[in-house]
């Protein structure tokens, strides 16, 4: 099932150049342009604002938009360059790339738990711990998923789950070529501090045992 892809409202820029540039740059926009397909390239202005906002939100540049620009057809896009000024590091233009519904983009894909009621692990005590709630996959612009699902019903406290244990969505893949850890089940706290504390009292009675062979001597 694809993900809900963000809209991005943007206005056809009109003129181009530097003048036209610095024109809309006074009139609180960021100029941009979007490019590739089989279409010219359309210059745009976005509010800077908004779109400063959504800059430091984070992962800009790996999140696929649905840009709307009024008399022009709806088309995804995604962000290839954020150009910024040199002292203020303050976005100045942005460029972004056509996408057809083939191609292939990496995105952030979040990560969906199940069987928590059920795992031995957490009956236990256990503590899951999501190490990645979002995991980077290579995926069709045309066919991009809601989430990834782990399955933690049959997992026991020290086990984990890592991404070669996961099954992915048709067409997907990660985009780290290693296995990972993606989750986790861990001893509780109160537990931990148990077992530490027995491995010091048998630190201790391994150290004195020398000493009481000395004083039989």
């Amino acid at each position: 099932m694809a993900g809900e892809i963000p809209d991005l409202e943007a206005l056809e820029r009109t003129g181009t150049g530097k003048g036209a540039a610095r024109q809309a740059r006074r009139d609180g926009m960021v100029p941009g342009i979007v490019f590739g397909g089989d279409t010219d390239p359309l210059p745009i202005n976005l509010p800077f604002n908004k779109l400063l906002k959504m800059l430091r939100a984070g992962r800009f540049k790996s999140t696929l938009f649905n840009m709307k620009v009024e008399g022009h057809d709806d088309v995804r896009v995604i962000c290839r360059d954020v150009q910024r000024h040199v002292v203020k590091d303050l976005p100045t233009h942005v460029d972004f790339m056509r996408l057809k519904r083939t191609t292939k983009i990496n995105l952030f894909i979040g990560v969906e738990v199940v069987g928590e009621d059920v795992s031995p692990g957490l009956k236990k005590g256990g503590v899951l711990t999501l190490i990645r709630p979002e995991v980077e996959l290579v995926v069709t612009a045309g066919d991009i998923p809601d989430h990834i699902t782990i399955d933690v019903s049959e997992i026991e406290i020290g086990d984990a789950i890592t991404i070669s244990s996961v099954k992915l969505p048709e067409g997907a893949k990660p985009s780290i070529d290693r296995d990972f850890v993606i989750a986790n089940i861990s001893a509780p706290s109160g537990l931990r501090s148990a077992d530490d504390g027995e491995d010091e009292d048998v630190d201790g009675d391994a150290a004195e045992a020398p000493a009481a062979d000395q004083a039989d001597a």
